[in-house]
């Protein structure tokens, strides 16, 4: 049987490869309970458990799900691209949705909406997508529904915010999946962002929604990974831009 800490190490060196595994302050709370009773399990497995084979199951399954919280609550560095007329993903994982809707909530005209599914192995720290103001904020009580289907966007808890740049408007929602419980944002109207900067994030399996002017060119396609922070979403056009500094 492989030694149960040389099979943590191994773990987390596969995760190293390739993201720093700095953990989110936003999930110090979650994390450091979960670790303390992995700790606590295994320490109690070496001390009193017998047999030797339960005892090493013990171990592992411990070891398995600290490094599977370790790997979920990351918070990785992120270089983001220059370009004030640039709209970057706030969110790490798949293009599931890209589609015209008409907006009631904050744009009050037809957008382009481009929805992010973020798979509970993907990292869950969100980033803002462009440099601006907070200009609206509402928390919606919702419900539970999976994440990656349309009813979410519409039926889920989220969060919504609305930021305006010196391009134009953005809109992104953080929505809770059928796991996600816990939405963290503390973003409030007034508030100055600047993008690429970590601004909360969702725990545990989500789904981002981002919402923008129909003259924005869109850079993604469907089943595009995204990365938050990094990943062009949109660019506005040179004409929109020069339209809004005038």
């Amino acid at each position: 049987m492989l030694n149960p800490g040389r099979w943590y190490a191994v773990l987390i060196m596969q995760q190293n490869r390739f993201e720093n595994p700095m953990i989110t302050k936003y999930g110090y709370d979650v994390y450091f309970t979960i670790a303390a009773v992995c700790v606590v399990i295994i320490v109690l497995a070496i001390l009193f458990v017998e047999p030797k084979s339960l005892r090493y199951s013990l171990i592992v399954i411990s070891l398995a799900f600290l490094g599977f919280t370790t790997n979920f609550f990351r918070d990785p560095d992120r270089i983001t691209p220059n370009g004030e007329n640039l709209i970057i993903s706030p969110a790490d994982g798949k293009i599931i949705v890209i589609k015209k809707i008409w907006d009631d909530e904050f744009f009050h005209a037809d957008v382009q909406q481009v929805s992010i599914f973020m798979s509970p192995l993907n990292v869950h720290v969100n980033r803002n997508p462009i440099t601006g103001t907070v200009r609206h904020t509402r928390y919606v009580k919702g419900e539970y529904f999976a994440a990656y289907g349309d009813k979410a966007s519409e039926k889920n808890e989220q969060m919504i915010v609305g930021l305006e740049g010196a391009n134009g408007k953005v809109m992104f929602k953080q929505i809770a999946g059928f796991i996600a419980r816990r939405i963290v944002c503390p973003l409030k109207p007034g508030d100055t962002v600047n993008m690429g900067e970590r601004f909360g994030m969702i725990k545990f399996g989500s789904r981002v929604d981002v919402f923008f002017p129909l003259s924005v060119n869109v850079r993604v396609q469907i089943g595009d990974i995204t990365k938050a922070g990094e990943t062009i979403l949109g660019e506005y056009s040179r004409n929109e831009s020069e339209k809004i500094v005038k």
